[in-house]
């Protein structure tokens, strides 16, 4: 099965065309290799990718045909991603002074580095 498929019958993501978005991007790898939408998953992949709010980490325990209501998607993966993290720990990183002005390309790097945020 396709990968780009799976994630959204699994409803990882909200519409194939966003899951092959960013598998063109080469945000996605499937056991640690950077994935192309039509590259093919089985029962005990690993897929990672990174999230607005951390990294997603899956590993695929069976393959569905089509799209399905939560309760029986839910079972089709097991995640191994972290705990989203709290409101109060997300708002605090990389808060600037209104008025400040964008941010260098020396504060941007500080930023990410704070946020946890990595160039794949």
């Amino acid at each position: 099965m396709r990968v780009d498929v799976w994630l959204w019958a699994v409803r990882l993501f909200k519409s194939r065309s966003s899951s092959a978005a960013l598998l063109r991007a080469g945000r996605v790898r499937v056991n640690g290799v950077v994935a192309k939408p039509s590259t093919h998953v089985a029962a005990g992949d690993r897929v990672t990718w990174r999230d607005t709010l951390r990294d997603r980490d899956v590993v695929v325990v069976e393959l569905l045909p089509k799209r399905v209501g939560a309760p029986l998607a839910v079972k089709a993966y097991r995640d191994h991603s972290p705990p989203v993290p709290a409101r109060e720990e997300r708002a605090a990183v990389g808060l600037r002074d209104r008025g400040a002005g964008r941010p260098t390309k020396r504060e941007r790097r500080e930023i990410d580095r704070l946020r946890g945020s990595r160039r794949d």
